[in-house]
């Protein structure tokens, strides 16, 4: 897509490399999986994961394509010149260069395991439910198999920290790190004989097997046996891949390779590094890569001339010296974290404070696959103003040495940050080491990072600490580093030479320091980035840490420091528990059971195969979308010619290649969407047009290339503004029932308030992808996409096409997750490939890069409720008057639907006798929201948890209680009048309060938080009723095709499509228990719309009920065809007995099935019909931790109960229940999407990937994660298949159960200071906590209101607006 217009291209180097002396060689050695590998045709501008999918091993995805996500994991195994040891390092392939594999061991995941012979790591993951979507799981093996080839006995907090650089949307992290688990030495730790509670050792540790009680012969000095639990492979690490002998021997030679458009350098030798550097002053030098290629990939930068210099050993060396520990520039990150921990051994605690800020920082540095080919030099020299790192150095008065020919300079780290991005680094210079001093006596230092996630995640705010006292206690030196202030790593100027010379122990000293410190950064409120008041108050509550620590140690035991400001946040190993025994009353033959995923052993070992893992088809061509960078402008004209004249650009298309007007038109029932922009953009990202090349990178460069001239027009963006402006879409739903004007006059209160939340990208780990195969007769069109929605995909290609649906087959075999995003908003990619496809003849793909993705694919509605209760003094509510409005973005697409589910779900899970609920679309210049599990659901019941829990603040009444006393009862009606039957809400809240001792811990957190100043502890429960059916009545139908073969196989087909959520699992059992065949007797091929036309898409968690009851009604009309064979051959005759005999007889082994929701419709404005054919439900309880220095929370423990009937696979159920669960805690605390405000990129979204953008991660996940199913109830009146729920998007919403428990939590907070709601009265701006969701920990400190927070709040002055727009 087209790069920002900031981006410019270095100047080119004149030098010719004829004037090197140095011989440099042009051929790549290298293993690959075990087999030696020799290239010396190489691309000098594809990186490792280019070329390993171009070989065909397309395990490894392509996941984000800047290392934030790990789906490219692999192994780069290699001599360390540090540690002189073989290492085995998990990279991102997406960003190493092919340069940097010369002379080491690259291992895939298709070289450790197979489907037939996994490897153990492989076979756990499966096994242990640890692979939904499949899309991440390469990289997460690979990760966990780096961890074990380095280290064979891991301990529990190795296996937590492994996976720091990776993601997975799917699974909620649990079985995987469940999995992971069995690999290390502690799991039996619970056992009162194990070494780790000072016992001889468990009959597991020990393996004698003798029964627990009984230590092993051996004693407490052996080394742990590994335990491997029952039905798995044990783990023989004397059978991996081993490094190759050749590669042991290997003498790095200089390499020089490349084309016309770019040359890579090798050196080996720092005189090689430093004649090139004299040739060529603005070669870029390149150690791991990681902020080089994406200034390559996302900022289009060139870099002409570059240099590789992770194969020099010097610069990878270190030494300790008298007075400081020198380090060669180049030394990896993960070998200086282990430097740093060897340091303080060696050092002693006090000499080593530097070197113990260092290995925090680095802990919390990116992801392990980041550290391991990152580097100081490469980060001091990027001089980003978040390292993490530089202000270690500064603060630590590190000196840097540069080399250049012939010449060395001492740079003290003071001087060496001139700008923003800017250094004092000589052009024809290297950073060739770094001295980092020896902490003096007296001195004091620390470092400090706030992050919005605790794992791989750029600093908000860094600072690294220092002071050097006399032995009066006063300052003699100081010098307060902070990153994240200024456009640089800076010191803190007034405020170092404020406290020189000042008694620290002064209460003076403190008070002045901070206001020095106010001085030194008094942000302006629309401080580029944002977050002026936050930032603010992080440097001073950095300091009020630091300060407090220094006076602890000063003063011993007797000390006055604030204690408790000390501690940081720290998070336990995190466990869980399911109740394995849900199914037991039910559980049959094969449903019921907890079976693993059916293509869970593919996913594992990289060969499942995904749109973009399809091999490259003769002639085929590459697409790129020219997207618009303007959010609202009329477009004056478009000129691709720029764009032809790039070698290897074919053609394009646009909104002039279309068969007629309508058929530019997308999305009924409006048909107001333009595939393609005609006159005017309506946001930035919508797409213009689409170039066609030969190669992915060559479409890239043809896209940038097209010229575009606007005239810029005014835009709207939030809510706030299109509300302001009356900014709408035709549209008005409400429901109304009783009398709510008249209640609210006798009700004894009346309140009122806002609820806000944001939205929430899906960032599903694949990207959308199509690949469109003309056929040369009729028109036809074959489209393999990644699609939740193969029949409108088929239609609307079709229409683009101008030919017959029958002409078109959509073919989809799984998605790399789907969560909605892929239900409309995958369509337009799909018309754009296929009709590139028709009219150039040749086969055409396109898988969208990341940021793309999250720029034109549309997100969760944001949401605001605009609220009025009318309630008693008993808490009884009497009334509601309620107004919804979502943000649309700037089509339709499916925001009325999302509308009405929200009007229909804000009730929540209490009767209100009197309401009236309206909902209105915004119509704003921002993504076309969509589409995402929960739809609208989960932002009703928002806005009814948060009418809730201010009501209760204004009554004085535990919300808890508040809650009982409105819930609904059986068969009681909702506001659009449908009688709750199996009502079960109320008997889980309690189970809940029970199971999780909520009482107990209501106490204990009330006892914790009236004994800490600075943490608080918060509690909620969480109630969810989510009603089951699409609200457009002709979507809930459903066909399938079951064939039986004559050796007694099935083969099924069905309209519903494989996303991860376990829908073919589920259905392979369901027509398995029906024919009375073993589960792998049954195969789902792919799902297509020539097997199963007109389905409906795969959405509103009704697929297992639709798509489950068609299939049995197929196997019921061949069961009914086979009854005759069976009753002749007898009960235990074999289905290919059966089949053999029947189809003998010319009996029809083929049956179509069918199925349509019976009894619903739902008319709005007359407000009757049945709506939902059932309710799925769930209570959770949430307990947090937050730190209210920093914003900093931690879930302590969550417990969750749903109600999902009688389960059809309680695994793939518990699965779709953590993943969601975990989906809405990032929802609710931290995933914010933002848009630049103002400057070249003013409406553009900013969250445009992983860097930007946070969800979840391994350890944000509740430290204890409880999780079970309503057992021992009836469900009378559910008739659906086996009596199971939807259970795909219902869990979604209890993830507000954290929001809730950490806003309990500020409550106290505002409490300790007088801050809090005034009981009976509705009073604007008293101390009623209104927290908006994401809960993100600049929310959190926000809310506080404590001395520090209250001095560093920044206003904005008139007329300033902040940096980002929230939308």
């Amino acid at each position: 897509m087209a790069p920002p217009p900031s981006a410019v291209s270095p100047e080119p180097d004149s030098a010719s490399p004829a004037t090197l002396t140095t011989k440099f060689d042009d051929t790549l050695r290298f293993y690959l999986n075990g087999t030696r590998v020799v290239l010396d045709d190489i691309d000098p501008e594809a990186t490792l994961l280019e070329y390993l999918r171009g070989i065909g091993l397309t395990g490894t995805k392509l996941g984000c394509g800047e290392g934030g996500c790990g789906a490219c994991t692999v192994v780069v195994s290699q001599y360390n010149p540090t540690t002189k040891q073989i290492y085995h390092a998990s990279v991102n392939a997406c960003l190493a260069p092919l340069a940097s594999i010369d002379g080491k061991h690259v291992i895939t995941v298709e070289g450790i395991g197979n489907v037939k012979q996994p490897h153990p790591a492989q076979e756990r993951i499966a096994k242990s439910h640890g692979s939904q979507c499949g899309f991440c799981t390469p990289g997460i093996v690979m990760s966990l198999y780096a961890l074990l080839r380095n280290n064979q006995n891991p301990t529990e907090h190795d296996v937590e920290e492994a996976f720091d650089g990776n993601l997975c949307r799917c699974t909620g992290y649990r079985p995987i790190l469940d999995a992971a688990q069995t690999f290390t030495t502690q799991k039996a730790a619970g056992c009162g004989n194990s070494k780790a509670n000072g016992g001889g050792g468990c009959c597991m540790e020990n393996g004698t097997g003798e029964g627990c009680g009984k230590a092993g012969k051996e004693g407490a000095d052996q080394p742990i046996k590994r335990f491997t639990p029952p039905g798995f492979i044990e783990y023989k690490p004397d059978t991996e891949l081993i490094f190759p002998p050749a590669l042991k021997k290997v003498e790095f030679k200089p390499l020089a390779f490349g084309n016309k458009r770019k040359t890579w350098y090798r050196p080996v030798t720092v005189e090689q590094l430093l004649e090139i550097k004299s040739v060529f002053p603005n070669a870029k030098i390149i150690g791991g890569s990681t902020e080089t290629q994406i200034e390559i990939k996302f900022k289009a930068l060139q870099y002409p001339v570059s240099v590789f210099v992770g194969d020099i050993p010097e610069l990878r060396q270190y030494s300790f010296k008298d007075d400081h520990l020198e380090i060669g520039g180049n030394i990896t990150l993960t070998d200086l974290e282990n430097l740093s921990h060897d340091a303080v051994k060696q050092l002693g605690s006090d000499r080593g404070q530097i070197f113990t800020a260092i290995h925090k920082q680095l802990k919390y540095f990116a992801g392990r696959q980041i550290r391991n080919v990152g580097t100081p030099a490469g980060n001091l020299v990027t001089a980003s103003p978040i390292s993490d790192l530089n202000p270690v150095l500064m603060a630590a008065d590190a000196v840097l040495v540069a080399k250049s020919l012939g010449k060395e300079t001492e740079i003290p780290m003071a001087d060496f940050f001139t700008g923003y991005r800017r250094t004092a680094l000589p052009a024809d210079a290297i950073l060739a080491f770094i001295r980092i001093p020896f902490t003096q006596k007296n001195e004091y230092f620390r470092a400090y990072k706030q992050a919005k996630r605790k794992d791989d995640d750029i600093a908000i705010v860094t600072a690294a600490l220092k002071i050097r006292l006399n032995d009066d206690g006063v300052a003699e030196a100081c010098n307060l580093v902070y990153g994240g202030m200024a456009p640089f790593t800076v010191a803190a100027k007034k405020a170092n030479a404020f406290l020189t010379g000042k008694k620290l122990a002064e209460l003076e000293t403190l008070e002045g320091a901070m206001s020095a410190l106010e001085e030194d950064f008094n942000l302006s409120f629309g401080v580029p980035g944002g977050m002026a008041s936050y930032r603010k108050s992080l440097a001073l509550s950095f300091f009020y840490r630091f300060y407090h620590e220094v006076m602890a140690i000063l003063g011993g035991e007797k000390s006055e420091a604030d204690q408790e400001a000390i501690s940081e946040l720290e998070r336990d190993i995190s466990t869980g528990t399911q109740d394995r025994e849900a199914a037991a009353a039910y559980i049959q033959e094969t449903v019921g059971k907890s079976n693993p995923h059916v293509a869970a052993l593919k996913q594992v070992t990289g060969e499942a195969q995904y749109t973009d893992d399809i091999p490259p088809l003769k002639n085929e061509l590459y697409g790129c979308m020219v997207l618009s960078t303007k959010a609202h402008a009329k477009l004056k004209s478009v000129d691709y010619s720029a764009a032809l004249d790039i070698p290897g650009v074919v053609d394009y298309i646009d909104k002039n290649d279309m068969p007629s007007a309508d058929a530019n038109r997308f999305g009924a029932p409006h048909f107001e969407e333009v595939l393609f922009a005609e006159d005017t953009v309506l946001t930035a990202g919508q797409v213009i047009g689409f170039v066609l090349a030969t190669s992915a990178a060559r479409a890239t460069d043809g896209a940038r290339a097209v010229k575009i001239e606007y005239e810029e027009l005014p835009a709207i963006f939030s809510i706030e503004e299109a509300i302001e402006q009356e900014s709408f879409y035709k549209f008005f739903k409400e429901i109304k029932k009783g009398d709510p004007e008249e209640a609210f006059k006798n009700a004894d209160y009346t309140f009122t308030g806002v609820a806000r939340m944001g939205g929430q990208e899906h960032f599903y780990l694949e990207t959308n992808a199509t690949l469109a195969v003309p056929k040369p007769e009729d028109g036809e069109m074959e489209v393999f996409a990644s699609t939740q929605n193969p029949n409108e995909t088929q239609e609307y290609v079709s229409r683009v096409c101008n030919v017959q649906a029958n002409k078109v087959v959509v073919r989809v075999k799984r998605m790399g997750g789907g969560f909605g995003g892929k239900e409309s908003r995958s369509v337009p990619l799909s018309c754009y490939v296929a009709l590139a496809a028709q009219k150039t003849k040749r086969p055409v793909r396109c898988m969208l890069t990341r940021e793309e993705d999250m720029v034109i694919s549309g997100q969760r509605h944001p949401f605001l409720g605009r609220w009025k209760v009318g309630v008693n003094k008993d808490g009884k509510i009497q009334a509601l008057d309620l107004d919804i409005f979502n943000n649309g973005g700037w089509s339709w697409d499916l925001s009325a639907a999302v509308c009405e589910r929200a009007i229909s779900h804000s009730d929540g899970c209490y009767l209100i006798p009197n309401i009236h609920v309206r909902g209105r679309i915004c119509r704003t210049n921002t993504v076309s929201n969509t589409a995402f599990r929960g739809f609208g659901g989960p932002q009703g019941m928002f806005i009814a948890e948060s009418y809730m829990t201010e009501v209760a603040d204004r009554l004085g009444m535990p919300v808890e209680k508040f809650r009982e006393i409105n819930f609904y009862k059986p068969e009681e009606q909702t506001h659009f009048n449908q009688p709750l039957a199996d009502w079960h809400v109320p008997l889980m809240y309690q189970q809940v309060i029970s199971e999780a001792d909520y009482e107990a811990r209501r106490s204990a957190v009330t006892e914790f938080n009236a004994s800490h100043k600075w943490r608080k502890r918060g509690l909620a429960l969480i109630p969810t009723k989510f009603g089951i059916s699409f609200t457009a009545l002709w979507f809930n139908q459903a066909g399938a095709l079951v064939h039986i073969y004559h050796d007694g196989s099935v083969l099924v087909a069905h309209g519903g499509t494989e996303m991860g959520q376990g829908l073919h699992t589920k259905m392979t059992m369901i027509a398995a228990q029906a024919l009375g065949v073993p589960l792998e007797d049954v195969f789902i091929s792919e799902t297509a719309t020539n097997t199963v036309a007109n389905a409906s898409a795969t959405a509103a968690s009704a697929s297992s009920d639709l798509n489950g009851y068609a299939i049995y009604n197929a196997c019921a009309q061949l069961n009914e065809r086979l009854a005759p064979y069976r009753e002749k051959l007898g009960p235990d005759a074999s289905l290919k007995q059966l089949a053999h005999a029947a189809y003998f007889d010319r009996v029809n082994l083929s049956a179509q099935g069918f199925y349509k929701t019976p009894e619903i419709g739902y008319t709005w404005g007359a407000n009757t019909g049945k709506m939902f054919f059932y309710f799925t439900q769930g209570v959770a309880a949430a307990e947090v931790e937050i730190d209210t220095l920093t914003g900093t929370w931690t879930c302590l423990r969550a417990d969750i109960k749903m109600d999902v009937g009688r389960s059809i696979n309680p695994a793939i159920d518990y699965g779709q229940i953590e993943g969601a669960f975990v989906q809405g805690l990032g929802l609710f605390t931290m995933e914010e999407s933002l848009w630049f405000r103002g400057g070249p990129m003013a409406g553009n979204l900013f969250t445009r990937g992983p860097g930007a953008y946070k969800i979840p991660g391994f350890r944000d996940i509740p430290q204890q994660f409880n999780v079970s199913l309503l057992k021992d109830v009836e469900w009378k009146n559910l008739r659906t298949i086996q009596r199971s729920r939807g259970v795909g998007e219902p869990p979604l919403f209890m993830g507000s159960a954290v929001f809730f428990a950490i806003r309990d939590a500020l409550i106290a907070a505002r409490k300790q200071y007088g801050v809090q709601a005034t009981i009976g009265s509705d009073e604007k701006g008293d101390g009623l906590l209104r927290l908006e969701s994401p809960a993100t920990p600049e929310r959190i400190r926000l809310a506080c209101v404590d001395p520090i927070m209250e001095r560093a709040r920044v206003l904005p002055k008139e007329g300033e607006k902040s940096f980002f727009i929230a939308i």
